[in-house]
Formats: C-alpha cells, structure tokens, sequence
C-alpha cells in the first residue's frame, strides 16, 4: 500500500470517529437537557434560583362602606333588663357572674351590678371598671370548642376587620344603639343572650328573634341603659351596631369610669 493511501485510510477513519462522536456528544447534551427540563418541573426553584416574586396581582376587597352608612335599625324587639352578677331565675337561667367572653366577668367589673341601687348609672357601693353601658345579643361566635364557628367569617360583617386569632371574640365590645321613645343610648355587646347562643341570622340577618319564655325578647340590657332610656324590662326597642367613630360623647363614654374596652 502506497504513503497515499495509507494516509487516505487514516483519514476516512479519522473523519469517521468525528462524525460519530459529534453525533454522540449530540445525543448526550439533548440528554442532558431533558433530564435538566424534568428537573425544573419536579423542582420549581431551579426555573427561578434567585427566588424573584411573582407579578403583583391587584385584589380588589368587597368594602363595608354600605354597612358603616346604612347599618339597619331592629324594629319593636323585645328587650329585658339583665345584671352582672345576676343569680339564676326562671326567666334566666344562666348566673351571670361569668359571662360567655368572660370568666371574670363580675370580678373584672369590680361588683355586682346592683339594680336596685344605684348612683346615676353605676351601682352605688362601687366605681366600676368596665363600661356598665353592655347588652347581650343571642350569638356567640366562639363555639364550645373554643374556636370561631364555622360560619362567624361568613355572618360577621366585620369579622376580618375585628379578627385577632382563633377564640378570640370579634363581636365583645362591638358597639350598638339603643332607640326607645325619642331617646338613643350606646352600649357594648359584652354577653350572649337571652336564652340563644347561635341566632345569627336575628342578629346579622333579617329573622325576628325566636319564641322563648320572655315574650320572644331579643336584646338584654344593663341598669344603665334602662336608667338612661328610663324604659322598664319587656319593653320593645329599635337597635342597631354603630362603628366606634359614630359614638357620641356620652355617659358611656365618661371619664369617670376607667373603661378598659372603649
């Protein structure tokens, strides 16, 4: 065999290996880069290793503006007086020295919330700590087991507004008005009752309250806000919740008393 072609063999050997291997070094990189591709769709951090966010997405959140401007009056509700400290009686059979938010409720108040004797609107052995203008309403939106029923979010207009952890009441101290004859008293809701405990569709809907052995009543109220009505209990009333800025200057706003709620 002559230099020439011998040289001519190597060559079409080494032409040969070359196009093999490129084709090699091909099919190993489209390989790899498969295996890559799985790689960032089973583990979606390798596509954005600089954990750049997400575009902002504009949320538009349903306003309670209605609510605040035309929160609706309760009309001819039935409203009985009822104390802290109160004993058990037939037409209550709960003892309010505790109330549904409160354990402490009398002790935390500083008494019993006679309502017999009285000084203006306080009881007259004692200057209470807390606001002695409350009401009790039939819903209680911490469920037995210490958490928000399942449909508080849902019914509370401002559930999200109030909303400060699990079991942890949204509606104490949420303040309402009080109408009877010409006159408008504020109070805070800081029991549940009488008799209910879940009527959410009374309270936030547009049910009557339900039947019970109390003329059907709906809305309990302290001595202090029957004094200042100067309505006796059984009488019917109009109510309704009012933001904290609609709240006037008023004897539930005084001073005089060390309210830890207002």
């Amino acid at each position: 065999m002559s230099v020439t072609s011998l040289y001519s063999a190597i060559f079409s050997l080494f032409a040969i290996g070359m196009a093999c291997g490129s084709q090699l070094s091909e099919r190993l990189e489209a390989s790899h880069e498969h295996f890559l591709e799985d790689r960032r769709a089973a583990l979606t951090g390798l596509s954005d290793p600089f954990g750049v966010p997400a575009a902002a997405k504009v949320v538009i959140e349903d306003p309670m503006g209605a609510f605040r401007r035309n929160a609706p009056w309760k009309r001819t509700v039935v409203t009985t007086v009822f104390w802290c400290g109160e004993q058990p009686t037939e037409n209550n059979p709960t003892p309010n020295d505790k109330s549904a938010w409160d354990q402490n409720w009398m002790k935390n108040f500083g008494g019993y919330d006679n309502p017999n004797q009285r000084e203006g609107f306080s009881p007259k052995t004692f200057v209470p700590k807390l606001n002695p203008f409350y009401v009790a309403l039939p819903y209680n939106d911490i469920g037995k087991d210490y958490r928000h029923r399942p449909e508080a979010a849902e019914v509370i207009p401002w559930f999200w507004e109030k909303y400060q952890g699990d079991g942890i009441s949204v509606c104490k101290g949420r303040w309402l008005a009080i109408h009877y004859q010409g006159k408008i008293c504020y109070a805070q809701w800081e029991d549940v009752g009488p008799f209910e405990i879940d009527h959410h569709e009374y309270v936030f809907g547009k049910e009557n309250a339900r039947v019970n052995r109390n003329q059907g009543a709906g809305l309990d109220i302290s001595p202090a806000v029957r004094d200042f009505l100067e309505m006796p209990s059984g009488e019917r009333v109009e109510w309704k919740f009012v933001e904290d800025y609609e709240v006037p200057k008023g004897p539930w706003k005084s001073l005089i008393f060390p309210f830890k709620n207002n």
